[in-house]
């Protein structure tokens, strides 16, 4: 594949390096070196989560560009630091640390940050607020922020971005106290997206559209956290979904709880990450495939 084209659907996995996929969905006898290169001539676009776990490394992130063809996009977890043990609170630094970690070496194929708040924290619109302000909104701002690191990014950074463009925030919730307009209006007013996440009903998933011009979904099993995969009803439903969202609408066969969004197309990006049973590859592709997106 010379390059992917641009188009407004993003369908592909959550992370790439899994032991059961190999011999399965990765061909026998595949170096593991290999297998990035292998998975992006077959999605257009990959969710980077070992960002959540740990700090990553510029010659990773370059790495990771040079193995894709031109076109493709990664987006990047954010670190698990930040939202799951400090909780978004006094994370100046931290947001730092992982702006210089290397992201910045994505250039172009650089998508959406996301953040994924855990369960046990509730809905506090001051915390949301203060941390929404702290994210960078270029990759020139991310750059300036970078340069905030502590001594622990000594000789591992990257403080310069090579482009200048635009970098979307996304945020998965997990807490039912979620559920509330006041919510959706205020990720409006800060234009991040709200993540449509299906975790066969083990937390909230809301429909409702709040970046300006991009919806994220994530999809972590049908009837299995993680594991159930989705039959060909189930992909040509989130097919029929994606399509809606792009066109500027919402889907009225889930649930909204805030006002309706203004009416603009949108790029969707979408994610498996039901990986256990190694079905996020190939519902990936059943679901690229009925959007018109072939590798």
């Amino acid at each position: 594949m010379e390059r992917w084209e641009d188009g407004p659907y993003r369908v592909g996995i959550s992370g790439w390096r899994y032991a059961p996929w190999r011999k399965v969905f990765y061909p026998d006898g595949l170096p593991q070196r290999a297998e990035l290169e292998y998975a992006s001539r077959r999605l257009n676009s990959i969710e980077l989560n070992g960002s959540f776990y740990s700090l990553q490394r510029p010659s990773s992130y370059q790495r990771w560009y040079d193995e894709t063809p031109p076109g493709f996009v990664f987006s990047v977890k954010g670190p698990r630091f930040i939202t799951q043990m400090k909780k978004l609170e006094d994370v100046g630094t931290p947001l730092a640390n992982f702006f210089a970690s290397g992201v910045l070496a994505l250039g172009e194929k650089l998508g959406p940050v996301l953040w994924q708040l855990p369960g046990t924290l509730g809905y506090d619109e001051q915390r949301l607020a203060r941390f929404f302000e702290l994210l960078p909104r270029t990759t020139g701002e991310a750059a300036v922020l970078a340069r905030g690191h502590n001594e622990r990014m000594t000789d591992r950074s990257l403080l310069e971005a090579s482009i200048d463009r635009s970098v979307r925030h996304a945020l998965e919730v997990r807490h039912s106290s979620y559920e509330n307009g006041r919510f959706v209006e205020l990720l409006r007013e800060h234009d991040i997206g709200l993540v449509c996440a299906d975790t066969a009903g083990k937390w909230p998933m809301l429909d409702d559209v709040t970046a300006s011009d991009f919806v994220y979904v994530r999809l972590h099993g049908a009837d299995e956290l993680y594991v159930s995969g989705y039959d060909d009803a189930a992909l040509e439903r989130w097919a029929g979904r994606i399509r809606t969202w792009h066109g500027g609408r919402t889907p009225t066969d889930g649930q909204r709880v805030g006002s309706p969004a203004p009416r603009r197309q949108r790029e969707v990006f979408a994610y498996f990450d039901n990986d256990a049973k190694v079905r996020a590859p190939y519902d990936a592709q059943a679901l690229a495939g009925r959007l018109g997106i072939s590798g």
